[in-house]
């Protein structure tokens, strides 16, 4: 039941994300409206949890990821194959959508092809480019393109990281490996900024809970699942949901327990005779399977669609008033998740593929995974 649970949940918050930030970058903001629309007020209360769906995302990376190197630990190579998979899960996805960023902004005369930029300040330069690669968007540079969302995979670069690093300070064959593991990410806690350091634990904690199973019935579970519900809505309405800080972190410690705690309470086997259950399954891994391409490019696709509007109409912003305009919003959502998924499966898809080949570059032997999973590492 969990399986279904993290992919039903990878998909939704993706979207969740994706819906919010067309919200937030074609129609004006609910605060700086007067009498806004019933229906506006309603979609910007569902569209609002994006803060909250990234720490879900944190939950499930450190539960699938963290929970992966757990389970392969004492097996030969387990720290190479671990980055390995890494790398690939990430610039199989990363690298097309910088030229995909690179092409739009060529097209919109933002990037002059023919005057190469290394500046480190400038969000279309080679240096942004590589920066970007490696995790340092936030750090050392910006996010490549103007691709805001890009903050959090310099989050999760850092936590792939550190987190071996963490169970090499324990689990280490020699002392002196240890010791090393030790200095190692006790020197990248010093150079990381504080908030990244600090939100570590909330990944952290999802690597935690994958080892933990509650045993409870069914009224407990729901109870959980109330409580985990209420909590969400009072933080998106008087909670921090700007950025992921010391001021957000409360907050977001006590939604991750709630979260792993109702999660780790469904790891068990799903009911055999609910004939939904298949449908459903058929529907969340199809969601959970391109969320990560979803994620990542959905702001070039907007940022295509934004310039299309100004050159085809002369305007991009929509109006809180027009249902019509709502059409067109609900119309925008569903191209970008079209365009994901065909973005999914030129490349992401093919993401086993390019693990087997580079475990046979690098090691000599074939990638063993399956060609297709629910839940992708």
């Amino acid at each position: 039941m969990h399986s279904l649970l993290i992919s039903l949940l990878r998909g939704l918050a993706a979207i969740e994300v994706a819906a919010a930030h067309l919200r937030a970058g074609f129609f004006p903001g609910l605060r700086t409206l007067e009498d806004p629309a019933l229906w506006y007020q309603a979609l910007a209360f569902l569209t609002g949890f994006a803060h909250q769906a990234v720490v879900v995302f944190f939950l499930i990376s450190g539960w699938l990821v963290g929970g992966s190197l757990l389970n392969k630990l004492g097996q030969p190579q387990a720290i190479k194959m671990y980055a390995i998979d890494r790398v690939t899960r990430l610039w199989t996805v990363l690298l097309p959508t910088f030229v995909l960023i690179l092409a739009t902004g060529i097209v919109s005369g933002v990037i002059d092809p023919h005057t190469p930029d290394f500046s480190r300040t400038n969000d279309y330069s080679f240096t942004a480019l590589i920066g970007n690669l490696f995790g340092l968007q936030t750090i050392a540079v910006p996010e490549f393109g103007a691709n805001f969302p890009l903050w959090s995979l310099s989050n999760e670069t850092w936590y792939y990281v550190m987190f071996p690093l963490l169970v090499m300070c324990v689990a280490a064959g020699s002392g002196t490996r240890r010791v090393l593991a030790a200095l190692v990410l006790l020197l990248i806690g010093m150079l990381l900024p504080f908030d990244m350091v600090l939100y570590f634990t909330i990944w952290l904690l999802g690597a935690a809970f994958s080892r933990v199973r509650v045993e409870c019935g069914m009224p407990l579970r729901a109870l959980l699942l109330v409580v985990l519900a209420i909590a969400s809505v009072v933080f998106r309405l008087k909670g921090s949901n700007d950025d992921m800080v010391l001021a957000s972190f409360p907050q977001d410690l006590l939604l991750s327990v709630l979260f792993l705690l109702f999660l780790s309470s469904t790891v068990n086997p799903l009911p055999a005779d609910q004939r939904f259950i298949a449908p459903l399954r058929r529907v969340a891994v199809f969601f959970s399977n391109f969320s990560f391409t979803l994620y990542v490019v959905h702001i070039p696709l907007l940022g295509i669609m934004g310039y299309l509007g100004m050159t085809l109409f002369g305007r991009r912003q929509f109006s809180a008033d027009s249902l019509g305009d709502l059409g067109i919003y609900l119309g925008m959502l569903a191209m970008v998740m079209v365009c994901a998924y065909g973005f999914y499966l030129l490349f992401e898809a093919r993401t086993y593929a390019v693990r087997r080949w580079a475990r046979q570059l690098l090691m000599g032997r074939p990638d063993m995974a399956p060609r297709s999973a629910p839940a992708k590492r």
